[in-house]
């Protein structure tokens, strides 16, 4: 399937909409990957998600490692014994059943808060447990003090508990281990009740402020990826517009240097394919231009060759006339006929200048007619009856067919009347005594079609294609008498009024030549 074009507006707006949503995700990107690193410094380990993974409640403890990030946090997996079964990450030595008792439940609304207190020089302890109200405020549910040794003084926590080990103690005032703080969470397995014991190491303060520090080096790294992005881009832009643009300049190149590299499809945005269409179509015409220059030039040859013949042929035979008479070796009887001689090829020469003249004025762009509304009927039976002696004179038979109803049109009369003396002239001069002439007016929808034919011998093929160009006579030598400039101020005479004129040549039995006139609407 052929490839949508697209404009190169287009195509700069979607390149420049891409590059900026490009930069909108490196950019987004880059704060992601800074917050990240800043998240898990304030929440190194997602322990909600670790306590609901199913890996946990199915024994697959290995896998609940990658949740582990920084230094300090770990946990261990105890059977309901308290035995270790699984442990990981950084975590203190096992605890005894009286020590893990002492650490607090996760996510429960009660809390224990242990302190030194002194009373009378003695060093005495202080255990507190609070619970946490839904409104958002705290009640004391039980108060326990302890001597200098952690022996149980008043207000037991637990009933059977008469004293408590300094770690124990350690672990009640959430100073055991040094690097965190100890949690429990009881959860429900084939084999029973087990515990994970996990310990939360607390925020890397330090860390938190390298890391908010040093920010600008994470957006630092970003300038690569910018300039990666705009070089991807420009290379993009450059493939999409760079081969079309070498084409056009191979192409242009091609023609400064005379030879014509077609473009084609060219490829790439619409307005250069446009632009390799239009050169295409420029050379196109600049060969064809090129062509006709040549064909007007053989032509100028060829008309220049032609009217040198022309001129040339009488003014030998006058000159070599007036030598003899000047030379007193024509007898005086003789110099009537010489005189004679001298002026027929002065008149024949004033009629081959006078059809020079008229050729070029007819061709001239400045030529304009003088046309008039007339009945075309009325003026061919005016113009018929006029030359209807000379056609008798000639030997010739004349017979017309025009219709009784007028048929309007606009013609100049007098230049018109010469296209018609031109067309009778060649049909008189190139035909035997006794061919019949026809002249006939038939009328069309929009259109006046008038035929001037003859019965004679025709004219021969090799030169019924070329009959209307100049210096192109009906026979085959140039002697017949005329120009060969005739029909072709005849063809230019028709055109300006608007009509064209065809040759129906059939050799041997005749020519007809048709005429087709516009008519008013």
């Amino acid at each position: 399937m052929k490839r949508k074009e697209n404009r190169l507006f287009a195509l700069l707006v979607k390149n420049y909409l891409l590059f900026t949503l490009v930069l909108l995700f490196l950019a987004g990107g880059v704060y992601w990957l800074w917050d990240r690193q800043f998240e898990r410094l304030l929440n190194p380990v997602d322990w909600d998600a670790l306590l609901e993974d199913y890996a946990l409640t199915e024994g697959r403890y290995e896998e609940l490692d990658r949740y582990l990030h920084g230094a300090g946090n770990g946990f261990a997996v105890l059977d309901e014994t308290g035995a270790e079964l699984y442990r990981a990450g950084d975590m203190p030595e096992p605890l005894t059943p009286g020590e893990l008792a002492c650490v607090p439940f996760y996510g429960d609304t009660e809390y224990l808060d242990a302190f030194p207190e002194a009373e009378g020089g003695d060093v005495h302890y202080r255990v507190l447990r609070t619970r946490l109200r839904e409104d958002g405020s705290s009640e004391i549910t039980g108060d326990m003090a302890l001597d200098g040794d952690f022996r149980v003084l008043s207000g037991a926590l637990e009933p059977s508990k008469t004293v408590y080990t300094p770690r124990e103690y350690a672990i009640l005032s959430g100073n055991y281990p040094a690097h965190g703080t100890l949690y429990r969470y009881e959860f429900a397995t084939t084999g029973g009740v087990h515990t994970l014991l996990f310990c939360v190491a607390p925020l890397d303060e330090e860390a938190l402020a390298r890391v908010s520090r040093d920010g600008w080096v994470v957006w630092l790294a970003a300038l690569p990826l910018y300039a990666g992005a705009l070089a991807f881009f420009i290379w993009r832009l450059g493939r999409r517009l760079r081969p079309p643009l070498e084409r056009l300049r191979a192409a242009l190149d091609a023609q400064a240097r005379g030879r014509r590299v077609p473009v084609g499809d060219c490829g790439g945005v619409q307005e250069l394919q446009r632009i390799g269409r239009s050169l295409d179509e420029l050379s196109a015409k600049l060969e064809k231009s090129e062509q006709e220059r040549a064909e007007m030039d053989r032509e100028r040859q060829r008309m220049i060759a032609n009217i040198s013949h022309d001129l040339k042929t009488p003014v030998t035979v006058i000159a070599g006339y007036v030598d003899a008479l000047a030379d007193g070796k024509i007898p005086p009887a003789e110099q009537s006929r010489y005189l004679a001689a001298i002026r027929s090829r002065t008149d024949a020469l004033t009629q081959l200048i006078n059809a020079f003249h008229e050729y070029s004025k007819v061709d001239h762009p400045q030529f304009t007619l003088q046309r008039r509304d007339l009945d075309l009927c009325e003026y061919l039976r005016e113009y018929l009856a006029g030359q209807y002696d000379a056609i008798e004179l000639a030997g010739f038979a004349l017979e017309v067919s025009i219709p009784e109803e007028p048929c309007p049109c606009s013609l100049d009369p007098f230049q018109f009347g010469r296209a018609l003396d031109n067309l009778m002239g060649n049909a008189l001069r190139y035909n035997r005594l006794g061919t019949l002439l026809t002249v006939t007016l038939a009328v069309e929808p929009g259109w006046a079609l008038l035929t001037v034919a003859d019965n004679g011998e025709g004219i021969p093929p090799q030169r019924a294609a070329a009959i209307f160009e100049p210096f192109v006579v009906g026979s085959d030598a140039r002697s017949g008498g005329g120009s060969g400039l005739g029909l072709s101020i005849t063809r230019r005479l028709v055109e300006l009024h608007g009509g064209t004129i065809t040759l129906d040549n059939r050799p041997g039995e005749g020519a007809a030549f048709l005429i087709r006139l516009p008519l008013p609407q």
